[in-house]
């Protein structure tokens, strides 16, 4: 063997051998949807979800058969793929949904029309569902009449905002403030936007997060004093009574 050959193979296995000894690097976090937003002196954690690069869906059931619970656990058995869960609508003492509730396409719990007190029952109430690529916001009754399929469905109350109008029961700012959660849609149904509130807030304040801020022309209320979100990407994972159904974002 030449010297020169030698050489160069002594170079190659040096390279070699330092290229081994570099740590792995770690592969790139994924994005969170999630980021705080102002609006009229308050904060909010926004999460905006595009279902053409993500699946939005509802969560209630583990394989068990019973409720996942808490957004920690719904964490832990999706696993990195969920980027971002909260609270998806309201419940009874046994942790069922207390109106419609679809998954994969399978109705596990009818629409509500029924009347009575509490939030629900502020009408109109309203339905969140994604069919496809797509999302939707509509207040109930619309939903039956339009007979609308979806693979996924989760029915609360009150509507925040109707056609870009807030809800007419809904005051300017009335004296009830707590921790609120919801969802709106944009861009046709192609962009879902959830958001939280980080202090208790009036219904009319969060109505006019997203209507005026976020620009959601159909927005619906999920929860109160129990809301709670779930976001790796910003490490936060909120700790609340047990919950119903959950709402979120998972990778195709």
């Amino acid at each position: 063997m030449s010297l020169r050959r030698a050489f160069a193979g002594a170079m190659l296995f040096a390279f070699a051998a330092g290229l081994a000894s570099q740590p792995a690097r770690a592969a790139p976090a994924v994005a969170s949807p999630c980021k705080a937003v102002q609006s009229e002196g308050e904060t909010f954690t926004v999460c905006t979800v595009d279902l053409r690069r993500e699946r939005v869906r509802v969560f209630w059931l583990g394989a068990d058969g019973l409720p996942y619970s808490s957004l920690s656990t719904l964490g832990e058995k999706i696993g990195p793929k969920l980027s971002f869960a909260m609270n998806g609508g309201m419940y009874d003492k046994g942790q069922a949904p207390v109106g419609l509730y679809v998954e994969e396409g399978r109705e596990m719990k009818g629409v509500s029309t029924a009347n009575g007190p509490g939030n629900f029952h502020l009408k109109p109430n309203g339905i969140f569902y994604v069919k496809g690529e797509r999302a939707g916001v509509t207040d109930t009754a619309r939903y039956l009449r339009q007979k609308i399929k979806p693979d996924f469905a989760t029915q609360s109350g009150p509507m925040l905002v109707i056609d870009g109008k807030i809800h007419p029961k809904i005051s300017s700012d009335g004296p009830s403030q707590k921790i609120r959660n919801g969802v709106g849609v944009r861009d046709d149904g192609r962009t879902a936007i959830f958001a939280i509130s980080e202090r208790p807030v009036t219904f009319g304040s969060f109505a006019r997060l997203f209507k005026d801020t976020l620009g959601c022309a159909n927005a619906l209320f999920l929860d109160g004093s129990v809301s709670s979100l779930y976001a790796p990407g910003i490490n936060r994972s909120d700790i609340s009574r047990p919950l119903g159904p959950l709402v979120g974002a998972v990778a195709k």
